[in-house]
């Protein structure tokens, strides 16, 4: 029994690395994106930095990615660029890898 237990108890805990890690890597990766679209905008630095947390911010509100594509694609729009929503998903996909390479770089 007490190895069902133990068993049990490690792969819970491998479930909630892995989880800590995709959201490690979803926070990494709307910062990426929010520094992307803040250059396209032209935001200063401190502007920037604003902008990158309110990227990671936007993605509390629903789950998944459509939040935050929203919000980008809303802001881009409001600036004049020429960015579409394919673009923005794109650069998500991108950036995703950016990220996940970032984070099991420093691990």
């Amino acid at each position: 029994m007490t190895d069902f237990k133990d068993r049990e108890r490690a792969e819970e805990a491998h479930f909630a690395l892995e989880e800590e890690v995709a959201f490690r890597i979803a926070a990494r990766r709307n910062r990426l994106m929010g520094e992307w679209a803040a250059g396209l905008m032209n935001l200063t630095p401190e502007e920037t930095d604003a902008y990158k947390k309110a990227v990671v911010q936007a993605d509390f509100e629903e789950a998944g990615d459509e939040d935050v594509i929203r919000k980008l694609l809303g802001d881009l729009t409001a600036a004049s660029t020429d960015i579409s929503e394919a673009d923005i998903r794109v650069k998500l996909e991108e950036m995703t890898i950016a990220a996940r390479r970032q984070l099991l770089g420093e691990v």
